[in-house]
């Protein structure tokens, strides 16, 4: 099948962060709210998820709104490290010179943080005006809007005419409810989570997804 419109996450499938986030954040998590995570249970709970609903599930395992300084240690924090760390993910600048199928970013991630990584990474030369975040959006991932308000913006009206590349079970969900074709890049998650959430189909080395995106949907 061929697609009008590929939709990029960004954490974990276009810049390689959510190691560096989800460290940074564990040790935030440690120090101002007395709660330990591995970095396994970090990413289960937290990847794929804004800050905002982050901070929802934060309360919750409290059972009391996080302290104040919370959000603001995390924006200063995370900003921090990944001004000073953050990469693009392995093969995907020549993946995105060999599409030729339009592509956008559909991200939980807020603007300015994508302006961070993928300016740091350069990568943002390859999107620049096809950016959109949740904050624009009424509901979040898993919620279907982000992917369907990104394929209204880039003048895709025939959602099964787009195909969205998300690393995490949150986005996998999401784009699935909005009844996209979902290719689950399992380079840190676990392709059985990403299948568990409806990828159609799961692949852990970005350089082949030219290649995939003409092939018959399956499991590698």
């Amino acid at each position: 099948m061929t697609f009008d419109l590929i939709i990029f996450d960004c954490d974990g499938v276009l810049v390689d962060s959510e190691r560096i986030a989800n460290q940074v954040f564990a040790n935030i998590l440690k120090e101002v709210c007395d709660l330990e995570f591995t970095l396994d249970q970090m990413f289960e709970y937290f990847v794929g998820s804004s800050a905002q609903r982050c901070l929802t599930i934060i309360e919750e395992m409290l059972g009391q709104r996080p302290p104040d300084e919370l959000l603001e240690r995390y924006n200063r924090d995370i900003n921090r490290a990944l001004t000073d760390s953050v990469v693009a993910v392995k093969g995907i600048e020549k993946v995105l010179a060999e599409i030729d199928t339009s592509y956008c970013v559909a991200s939980s991630g807020s603007h300015e943080k994508m302006q961070l990584t993928l300016g740091k990474t350069k990568l943002i030369n390859y999107f620049e005006g096809n950016i959109f975040s949740t904050s624009e959006v009424a509901r979040g991932k898993p919620h279907p809007d982000i992917y369907l308000h990104a394929a209204e913006s880039m003048g895709v009206s025939d959602a099964s005419r787009c195909l969205v590349v998300e690393d995490s079970p949150t986005g996998v969900t999401g784009a699935v409810a909005a009844g996209m074709t979902v290719f689950g890049y399992a380079e840190l998650m676990p392709e059985e989570k990403l299948l568990a959430a409806g990828a159609h189909h799961v692949f852990s080395d970005m350089a082949e997804l030219p290649s995939l995106t003409v092939s018959p949907l399956g499991h590698i």
